[in-house]
């Protein structure tokens, strides 16, 4: 068994040689002792009693400020197949060295030169004030007085910085500390001094917090014979303090004293024995006390852990193979030679580039982001919400005032007034107005290019990034290939704005048409007007109502309000009849009366049937032929039509009041004469220029005003029919002259340009940081399939 447990340890040192050396880092969390204690708990001597030598330095402040890895191997000699307890002779006729990891080759054999190389390398990486360092220090001592055992002796815990440490120091301490301890495989030995309370051990504080059932923790009690006298430490040894399944362990160091006086570790072995056999408090326990104890219940723990834990290890190591495997499978292989093979492999990665490309498109590539919108379900946005919400805020006449079409339709017509609205003046002003979808449709096209070029630079793999320069030509290729395609559907784009512009088709179905729009335009006109009249009407009313309460000082009573609708009302009419019979043609007036009446009632009560509003008021603006039942529009009587109206100034209230006087005493017919009169004025003092501009422009007439609204309804009718048509083909021309083209043209494309044999060199010139981590990983693979090979050495 014995032998067993020797080989058991040989093969952890190896792996603790072989992983945590070679790597850097012990990511196998092998097995092994860590030592833990406060600064002055002792720890040092603990460990040199250990070991039988004075190797570790010593000093006031922080002496341990890198990690110490001691791997003690027992070298049997010829005459002993087992260590014996430590005596002057033996150590004097034995030989014993020690190896540091970072000075290979070189044996230590003084072992002051063992201490004094300790200072220095820590010095070297650490530094000279007192900082700590995580770089841990490798150290093996051969010897065949030693237990074979592998000790990690740790800094000790400090409260208070002094010098020039670290203000955070104590935090520095206790990261590196539990850093060790919290690995499951690690066995604590947690240094307490027993002439302080056990409550205020710092190494049993940590200890507990990793491991909080003390299953991998062994107390040690050193300075019991410093403790007061008429105390012991016999309760905590028992156990019946604090519990550890492990137990603990006293131990004797040398004092201060001994060491000045160079007391030898051979007495100071001898000294201990002594004191434990005669202690009246420790004599009954003196086999389970001292230093050859801890040695070989830590031998014995160690082993026992290792024999425990190495099933454990072994599934460490395979899994650590197969991601290091993993890993170097992503870096490619790095041995390829011949034209044959390295075009293989620029044509392999060329065609897993493009697959790359197209798959982003049509949203079947495996790494699909979850965060926002990419590929073509990017590209569908664009169509859809950017493109669709673009085209529909556009307002098709928000840029024409009334103005700027009265113009257009003066300049249709030439030098003779028309008698119906000219079509030239609705396509001059409708194809501007089909040029404002350009400025969107082109944005589209640069959207879905942008977005193209972004897939393009995201295809690349870990595979592809130990080629930057094929990388490079790739990305290089495929921008130029959506280059050359932009200028084709920016083109093709545009050519869809002009072909629209080129012939405006108003026998669209969709097309609101003359009729409709005229029937819509004067309904509209009537509601103003008999929203206005009735409206100054009620304001004439009760500004004549506060003028008679003015001078008479009397409340009249009011008028029934239905009255006063009726009599507005039948005022309009008149009002019509009178301006119609003026301004008509004599074959109109020929007619009489009555069927001006009839056609004014049509318009009131808005029948669209023969004879209604509808056609009566088409005739009026489109009628080409004259005769009996013809309305066309005569020159304009009225002098104050097509000049500059001026605003009348509010009459003064004496004048008000001589008007109201004047109107009482007149007679039915002047009366009416004068309703007349007010009529036309409230007419005329509606501004149907009002919304179009300033007053330095002449205002628009009647016929003006409708006229412009007739054209701004039908450029928004058939500017709707041109939007949803370009809001339809520009998608359509994208996908087809850039998205679909560049998918189809891809690999061909990169195969021409790049599939050359004088390419091949530089395309796969692979990036110095690539190369580094193929060759870290492969020594990594490396070391772990020894390391297997180490355990599976191993019958267990």
């Amino acid at each position: 068994m014995a032998a067993l447990g020797e080989d058991l340890l040989g093969i952890v040192n190896k792996l603790q040689d072989l992983v945590f050396n070679t790597i850097g880092n012990d990511s196998l969390d092998l097995p092994q002792i860590v030592v833990v204690g406060s600064q002055s708990s002792g720890k040092s001597s603990v460990l040199e009693n250990i070991v039988g030598r004075d190797f570790l330095p010593r000093g006031s402040g922080i002496v341990t400020r890198r990690p110490l890895i001691l791997q003690l191997i027992n070298v049997p000699t010829e005459d002993e197949d087992s260590p014996e307890p430590h005596t002057g002779a033996a150590v004097a006729a034995q030989p014993e060295w020690a190896e540091f990891h970072h000075i290979p080759n070189r044996r230590f054999t003084e072992f002051q030169d063992v201490k004094r190389e300790i200072e220095n390398e820590t010095a070297r990486i650490a530094g000279n004030n007192k900082g700590i360092n995580r770089s841990p220090i490798n150290l093996k001592i051969y010897s065949p007085h030693v237990l074979s055992l592998t000790l990690v002796d740790l800094p000790g815990l400090t409260k208070v910085p002094i010098g020039d440490q670290p203000t955070d120091i104590e935090k520095q301490t206790r990261n590196l500390i539990s850093e060790y301890i919290a690995k499951p495989n690690s066995i604590i030995l947690a240094v307490s001094p027993a002439n302080v309370d056990i409550v205020n051990s710092e190494a049993l504080k940590l200890a507990r917090h990793v491991d909080p059932l003390g299953r991998r923790t062994i107390g040690v009690l050193t300075k019991i014979d410093l403790m007061d006298h008429g105390t012991n430490a016999l309760d905590i040894l028992s156990g019946r303090v604090y519990p550890l399944k492990l137990g603990f362990i006293g131990v004797v160091n040398r004092s201060q004293q001994d060491i000045q006086g160079n007391k030898s570790l051979a007495e100071a072995l001898k000294s201990e024995s002594d004191f434990f056999k005669h202690h009246p408090a420790y004599r009954n326990m003196a086999n389970r006390c001292g230093t050859q104890f801890l040695a070989k219940s830590l031998n014995t723990t160690l082993m026992a852990h290792i024999r425990e834990r190495l099933p454990d290890i072994k599934a460490r190591l395979n899994t650590l193979m197969g991601q290091t495997q993993q890993e170097l499978a992503s870096y490619g292989d790095m041995h390829f030679s011949g034209k044959e093979h390295r075009g293989s492999l620029v044509l392999q990665l060329m065609t897993r580039f493009a697959t790359s490309f197209i798959s982003s498109i049509d949203g079947t590539s495996t790494e699909i982001s979850t965060k926002e919108l990419c590929g073509g379900a990017r590209i569908y946005y664009i169509f859809n919400s950017v493109f669709g919400n673009s085209l529909e805020t556009i307002d098709p006449t928000t840029n024409l005032s009334a103005l700027d079409i009265r113009t257009a339709i003066r300049n249709s017509t030439g030098p003779r007034p028309s008698l119906f609205v000219p079509e030239l003046a609705f396509d001059l002003l409708v194809k501007p107005q089909i040029k404002l979808l350009e400025i969107p449709s082109q944005r589209c096209v640069e959207l879905v290019y942008e977005e193209l070029i972004k897939i393009c630079h995201t295809c690349g793999s870990t595979e592809l990034s130990r080629f930057p320069r094929l990388q490079a030509k790739l990305i290089e290729v495929v921008s130029d290939l959506l280059r050359e395609r932009l200028g084709p559907a920016s083109n093709y784009v545009e050519s869809l704005i002009s072909i629209q512009r080129a012939y405006i088709n108003t026998n669209h179905p969709n097309f609101l048409g003359a009729a409709a729009a005229m029937s819509n335009v004067v309904t509209n006109k009537q509601d103003k007007e008999r929203k206005k009249l009735l409206q100054d009407e009620r304001e004439r009313r009760e500004r004549r109502r506060m003028k008679e309460v003015g001078s008479n000082g009397l409340d009249t009573p009011e008028e029934d309000e239905e009255n006063g609708v009726e009599k507005v009302e039948n005022l309009a009419v008149r009002k019509q009849l009178h301006k119609g019979t003026r301004s008509m043609s004599p074959a109109v007036r020929e007619n009489g009366v009555s069927g001006i009446t009839s056609t004014m009632n049509g318009l009131r009560s808005g029948e669209q049937g023969v004879g209604g509003a509808k056609d009566s008021f088409l005739n009026f603006f489109f009628s080409k032929e004259g005769g009996t039942g013809a309305v066309q529009q005569a020159p304009v009587t009225n002098p104050n039509l097509g000049r500059h109206v001026s605003q009348s100034s509010e009459p003064s209230f004496s004048q008000s009041i001589r008007r109201q006087e004047e109107r009482t005493h007149r007679t039915p017919a002047q009366q009416l004469r004068e309703d007349d009169y007010e009529l036309g004025r409230a007419q005329r003092d509606y501004d149907y220029n009002s919304p179009f501009g300033n007053n330095n422009e002449p205002a628009l007439t009647e016929r003006e005003a409708m006229e412009t609204e007739l054209i701004r309804a039908l450029i928004s009718s058939y500017f709707n029919i041109v939007r949803e048509s370009i809001a339809d083909q520009v998608p359509k021309a994208v996908m087809h002259l850039l998205v679909n083209h560049s998918k189809d043209a891809v690999q061909n494309r990169l195969v021409s340009e790049l599939y050359k044999d004088s390419l091949f060199e530089e395309l796969l010139y692979e990036d110095d940081a690539v190369k580094n981590e193929r060759e870290k990983c492969e020594k990594l693979l490396k070391t772990y399939r020894e390391a297997a090979k180490i355990v599976g050495e191993v019958g267990i």
